[in-house]
């Protein structure tokens, strides 16, 4: 039987639903349940991937091609699943769906109102498959706050859920915010209070407070919550700031997060296996190593826009027992008079993905020096493409290489828009999405960190390299070591005359693990590493 527990907001936003539903999927996974996470927005866009990265953060990319919300890569990271489109619902496909069923006359000409035809399609999101012989619980995090107007034909859904299925097979937790007055020297719940009265005006009673708080909370403040609230005090839980996010687990597990969860749906509450988790915060804790890494970009004014690339160096610094610290730059600041300035304290350079011209001539310049100085490089998607033509520029003697992204009359046109990409209109979903196999070169920089020849990654583009300069482009010293099976697309390049300059048209951050570093990330710390003792040493 499915379980189903229900993740909201109050107060105010970016309290960290998110990570609180990650968390739990990974206490409870390590007890041996099989997890679902969903993600509901109340958006209206069918999906995130037509938003502006400055304003949203990133797309998050499934195996299946999905766009989906960053705490989709939250969900994937803590639980190690990888997740699907049914995983990330919003207001948009839910109207989607509803308005193609009425026009195809599925509701029989009746008056298609919110309730129940909107409620109805979303509870139909909220059913998870059951697998027999499997005890799964599915927890689905409902964007925004409680009160919002966008969020409330999701809250009513999770009302009639309750009702279909039970209070003891779908229960509620609130996230919510206890704030410090410093001028009385006082934490309030009158806020956390008011959000939970919220809930329980339209009907739904919150099982669990999680309660976002700079202090603890005492004992006094717990039973008024509790009190006033309707919920137990043994589930009124603090979660204070952690200097990881990768802590929080280990944080509610001595809250009992999970055995609150558990108690609430009648399941049993075994003791979880966490040493792979601990041993990777141990070593998150005690690194003997430090590098600097210079991430150039055009959206580094949000490094929400960098999400997963970020938490991917981490890991990288994690199997390499390393602290990364990370040199934002703005790729528009770049020029070759100060391009030395800005990268000569870095100890390696990453290039991540992007859309338009904004910025692309300080990513080649930061490329190029890169691959002067002999700095560790690391290029994904957009950055593998510039890679490219910084070396075509450069080094191939193609003067002006470019891709007609940037100029569609191009007279060395190096990378160029997939065929059947060419003359679409729409720009939603539109990409080159998901996942897709890869033949990695022997005796490769890429074959060697993989260890196998047969890879897949995920993908989001439509612009690829163009096959006509391939040959031009390896003559000049350039290896070309992952390809598509039909040897069609290039999907990763390096230089084997430099001691890490790797380029990937994928995505490989989304697959990176905290306790299982991606095998480029992994190889591209090291080489960091490697760089600094050889810089250190050499004076």
């Amino acid at each position: 039987m499915v379980k189903y527990v229900f993740v909201t907001g109050g107060v105010v936003s970016g309290l960290g639903k998110g990570i609180t539903g990650a968390s739990l999927g990974r206490l409870l996974k390590a007890r041996g349940y099989r997890v679902v996470m969903k993600k509901f927005d109340p958006y209206i866009n069918i999906d995130p991937g037509t938003m502006n990265p400055i304003q949203h953060g990133e797309v998050f990319v499934t195996d299946d091609g999905t766009e989906t919300d960053l705490d989709l890569g939250h969900y994937e990271r803590f639980i190690n699943e990888s997740l699907n489109k049914n995983s990330n619902v919003t207001t948009g496909k839910i109207y989607w769906a509803v308005i193609n069923k009425e026009r195809h006359g599925d509701y029989g000409g009746g008056t298609v109102q919110v309730i129940p035809h909107i409620t109805n399609e979303i509870k139909s999101r909220f059913v998870t498959e059951d697998v027999d012989g499997v005890d799964t619980v599915a927890i689905i995090e409902i964007g925004g706050t409680a009160g919002d107007i966008e969020s409330q034909p999701f809250l009513e859904a999770i009302r009639q859920f309750q009702a279909d299925v039970g209070r003891e097979n779908a229960i509620v937790i609130q996230v919510t915010l206890i704030p410090y007055l410093k001028a009385s020297g006082e934490l309030k719940t009158k806020p956390a209070q008011m959000s939970a009265k919220n809930l329980q005006s339209m009907g739904i009673w919150p099982n669990i407070l999680v309660c976002r708080s700079d202090y603890p909370l005492d004992e006094h403040l717990k039973e008024k919550l509790a009190l006033f609230c309707n919920v137990k005090k043994e589930h009124v839980l603090e979660n204070l700031d952690a200097e990881f996010l990768y802590e929080v687990p280990i944080m509610l597990e001595k809250e009992n997060f999970a055995k609150a969860v558990c108690d609430s749906l009648s399941i049993a509450c075994p003791e979880p296996d966490l040493k792979e988790w601990e041993q990777m915060l141990d070593n998150l804790h005690h690194p003997d190593k430090e590098v600097t890494v210079s991430l150039v970009g055009k959206y580094v004014s949000l490094h929400d826009a960098y999400l997963s690339v970020v938490e991917a160096l981490k890991h990288g610094g994690i199997s390499n027992r390393a602290k990364v610290n990370i040199n934002w730059i703005d790729s528009e600041e770049i020029t070759k008079e100060n391009v030395e300035n800005k990268l000569k304290d870095s100890d390696a350079l990453i290039v991540p993905g992007g859309f338009g011209t904004r910025g692309i001539e300080g990513m080649i310049t930061a490329i190029g020096y890169a691959r002067e100085k002999k700095k560790p490089f690391l290029g994904i998607c957009l950055g593998m493409q510039l890679s490219l033509i910084e070396y075509a520029r450069n080094v191939a003697g193609l003067e002006g290489a470019t891709s007609t992204e940037f100029d569609e009359n191009a007279k060395y046109p190096v990378i160029h828009i997939m065929p059947d990409k060419e003359g679409l209109e729409d720009v939603g979903g539109t990409l080159r999405l998901g996942s897709y196999p890869c033949d990695l070169t022997d005796n490769t920089i890429a074959r060697s960190l993989y260890g196998e020849e047969h890879i897949t990654e995920r993908h989001r583009h439509r612009y690829e390299v163009n096959n006509e300069y391939r040959e031009i482009l390896t003559k000049a010293g350039l290896v070309f070591s992952g390809m598509s099976p039909d040897k069609r697309i290039v999907e990763m390049l390096e230089l084997p005359t430099h001691p890490f300059f790797v380029a990937t048209q994928a995505h490989p951050e989304f697959k990176s693990r905290p306790d299982k570093a991606h095998p480029l990330f992994r190889g591209f710390i090291k080489a960091a590493i490697e760089y600094k003792e050889k810089t250190v040493k050499e004076g």
